[in-house]
């Protein structure tokens, strides 16, 4: 790793780069925690020049964006770190992507123009499949997501509280026949109004297949594949 050093400037102060990867496969079901003490190991083995804390117990300083539920998978996972010696980004990506799997794979390195806290919606790829999908059942979907009031019970830090779900849900497109339902949401991802999209598969499961004796024919998968700004479409960078 020391060799990877030799030969770059150092700049002061440290500049912010980021990066946006892609958690998908196996690693759907590692949790947060294990993916930050993962992107530190990376990093390290990486030989990029990021900035670390100082005094008793030095570390990189590694932000992530919205934390991804257990068991969903993402195409834009993002990572804010600072760096202290002068690189470009192309070579800071393939630096990264030398240490980690295809399924943790970055896909783009750059400045940021934003902070996280800019970020308001999440857009997701919600797949069902299994022979409790049947056809008629997209049009229902779409129905039972945006007629007000949807209450669920909402779990957070502070403790549960029963919520209405459509206004947090931007948008709602579904399409599909027997055997698979695809829903393309934008759901809120703004602070206290974060919308975990399995708490909107949940909702659907216990309205659309109501009284179905047999459920566990239903599997699902969540992706996640855009982050967006307060108006819903300017793409967050």
């Amino acid at each position: 790793m020391l060799s990877k050093m030799q030969g770059l400037t150092p700049i002061d102060p440290p500049r912010t780069v980021r990066i946006r990867f892609r958690k998908v496969g196996k690693l759907q079901y590692i949790s947060h925690l294990d993916l930050q003490r993962t992107m530190q190991h990376c990093i390290k083995r990486s030989g990029i020049p990021a900035w670390y804390t100082k005094g008793f117990n030095p570390h990189y300083k590694l932000v992530f964006a919205l934390p991804l539920p257990v068991g969903a998978e993402s195409e834009c996972e993002l990572l804010d770190l600072r760096i202290d010696r002068e690189i470009s980004d192309a070579e800071i990506l393939r630096r990264f992507n030398e240490t980690v799997t295809d399924e943790l794979r970055g896909l783009e390195a750059y400045t940021p123009t934003t902070k996280f806290a800019d970020i308001a919606w999440a857009e997701y790829a919600v797949t069902l499949t299994g022979t409790a999908v049947t056809d008629g059942m997209a049009a229902e979907a779409e129905r039972i997501l945006t007629t007000s009031p949807l209450m669920m019970v909402k779990r957070s830090k502070s403790g549960e509280r029963e919520v209405d779900l459509v206004p947090m849900i931007r948008s709602v497109r579904a399409e599909g026949g027997a055997g698979e339902l695809t829903l393309r949401l934008v759901l809120s991802a703004a602070g206290a109004d974060y919308l975990n999209p399995e708490l909107v598969v949940t909702a659907l499961r216990e309205r659309l297949w109501a009284g179905v004796e047999h459920p566990d024919t239903l599997s699902w998968r969540i992706l996640r594949e855009q982050v967006y700004c307060a108006d819903g479409q300017t793409t967050f960078r």
